[in-house]
């Protein structure tokens, strides 16, 4: 088959080459950084749209020309999810009475998850032809929708294309100051500069070309700038050691299970402890993961609490996380606690982004008339949380995040001004040796950075790390690696911390200004 043929083709060009390209985007982003591919998969993208949309009404005039050019995204859409998220399924392979929805979690959520695609593609399509201004709107379209998916209902804002950059740490240091749609938005502008070089030459598309390489070169720099001096004041606060926290993160690696007994329950929390390795005479704070518990409520561990009492001291705090009532309703959070060595609770935070089916049934009322439940144990749903109080302890201003709520940078957007570490535990074991882990963890680097806080991350069968304010990864334990480790944490006190999605507006209208302002010019020589 010829070039020519394969542009005539209907289906390839609509259907399967889009598909295609959506399935394989999914090696940009962790573990695999092949990030590369953006740049010929971004342009493809674009350049089948034009081609599409210039050929509608004569190469494939069987059908109605707007659906050519929302298949177009739709199906790319549905590649990128089906080959980015898969791993969702994993998570129903733990309860016999969901396995029969691994299919419907496998197709059915990058289905509707690829709409998002189809509508941008469809908004942007009819516009697009091979010159910049077209570019523009092609960004707009993209990153608007990216955005919209990231907040309506619940929200999902996973593997956004600014994600693929994640290994590159001086180029995501303009997090900060700008926010993660920003950059999300400027990053597809970036991807798509190979396009300058296929339109029709001539200077205008260079300028723009040498434009968009110097901003790139530019943040380059930005970056390197900013990692040089935090690596200056980190020297500066080594100075005194007041400045410092000593922190341990525990990684148990426990097997994901539930309905276990008390004496089994007494073995994890007896390997919790050995893992921890507590030396009574130094200050520490021990974080353990989310799902140590699993199944248990926090007044049923109390029964344990002379195993705490027997190897801790009063210098140290545990962070965990566990079931916990409320007394009104008798309904479960999903909650984290510190508790001291008398397993006395001196903070709570109860989670307020709950995973819809895996902590709470949307449209339980109905749905549960069908025996659907929940993923994790129990048909009941989780409440949600209302407050987002820090836990002040020293100098530290801590912010919890529960496990899935790392991807919502809203949350860390809207924490206290004073907030000046943040804590993340979650339980991977749900994702099973699959890329979810990996992913999920990056949510972690990009969260620090934007708030411009240490992060601490304890996760069972994930990635445990700490992690500076630029994103820069201290120490670690991998997936599936048993263990301990320990830092003393520096006190930042630093109120540089992105607070809300202005800049992307902005230049998203700057986007859609210029687009119109071109496209107007362009009319009027015509």
């Amino acid at each position: 088959m010829n070039l020519n043929s394969i542009l005539h083709n209907r289906t390839l060009m609509v259907f399967f080459i889009p598909f295609v390209l959506g399935l394989l985007s999914s090696f940009s982003f962790q573990p695999y950084n092949f990030i590369f591919i953006n740049f010929i998969i971004i342009p493809s993208l674009f350049l089948i749209l034009s081609y599409v949309n210039k050929k509608s009404k004569s190469k494939f005039r069987k059908k109605p020309y707007l659906s050519n050019l929302f298949f177009i995204g739709y199906f790319f859409g549905f590649g990128f999810f089906l080959s980015g998220i898969y791993w969702i399924s994993t998570s129903l392979t733990f309860d016999e009475n969901l396995r029969h929805l691994i299919p419907i979690a496998t197709i059915f959520i990058p289905m509707f998850l690829g709409l998002f695609f189809g509508f941008a593609t469809l908004i942007s399509g009819p516009f697009i032809s091979n010159n910049f201004s077209s570019i523009l709107i092609f960004c707009s379209s993209l990153s608007i929708f990216d955005y919209l998916r990231s907040n309506i209902m619940t929200g999902f804002p996973w593997n956004l294309w600014s994600y693929s950059w994640s290994w590159f740490p001086e180029v995501i240091q303009i997090l900060n100051p700008i926010g993660l749609y920003a950059f999300n938005i400027l990053s597809i502008t970036i991807f798509c500069l190979p396009l300058l070089l296929v339109f029709k030459k001539n200077q205008f598309n260079y300028k723009i070309f040498t434009f968009l390489a110097l901003l790139f070169f530019s943040n380059y720099i930005y970056g390197s700038v900013k990692l040089n001096q935090n690596e200056k004041t980190h020297n500066n606060l080594k100075i005194n050691q007041e400045n410092f926290t000593n922190f341990k993160i525990i990684s148990p690696n426990f097997e994901l299970n539930y309905n276990l007994s008390v004496e089994e329950i007494r073995s994890l929390l007896i390997k919790l402890v050995k893992y921890s390795e507590p030396d009574k005479e130094r200050k520490t704070i021990f974080i353990w993961p989310e799902g140590v518990f699993a199944g248990y409520e926090l007044s049923e561990i109390e029964d344990f609490k002379e195993i705490i009492k027997e190897n801790f001291s009063e210098k140290h705090i545990i962070f965990f996380g566990i079931n916990t009532r409320e007394e009104n309703s008798g309904g479960l959070f999903n909650s984290m606690v510190a508790v001291n060595n008398q397993f006395e609770v001196i903070y709570q935070y109860n989670k307020k982004k709950l995973v819809p089916f895996g902590e709470f049934l949307p449209f339980e009322s109905l749905l549960g008339k069908f025996d659907l439940k929940k993923v994790t144990e129990g048909y009941g749903s989780f409440l949600r949380g209302k407050e987002q109080q820090t836990f002040d302890i020293d100098k530290l201003k801590i912010l919890p995040l529960i496990c899935y709520e790392i991807i919502f940078p809203k949350l860390t957007q809207n924490a206290p001004d004073k907030t000046n570490l943040i804590i993340n535990i979650s339980e991977d074991a749900w994702f099973g040796g699959t890329i979810g882990p990996s992913q999920h963890f990056v949510k972690s680097i990009y969260r620090a950075i934007e708030n411009n806080s240490y992060l601490i991350r304890s996760a069972n069968k994930g990635i445990s790390a700490f992690i500076d304010n630029n994103g820069n990864i201290i120490k670690q334990l991998a997936s599936n690696e048993a263990g301990s480790i320990e830092l003393n944490v520096p006190f930042i006190n630093n109120k540089l911390k992105n607070k809300n999605d202005l800049i992307f507006f902005i230049l998203l209208i700057t986007y859609m200004l210029i687009f119109f302002t071109i496209r107007k010019i362009n009319n009027e020589k015509k």
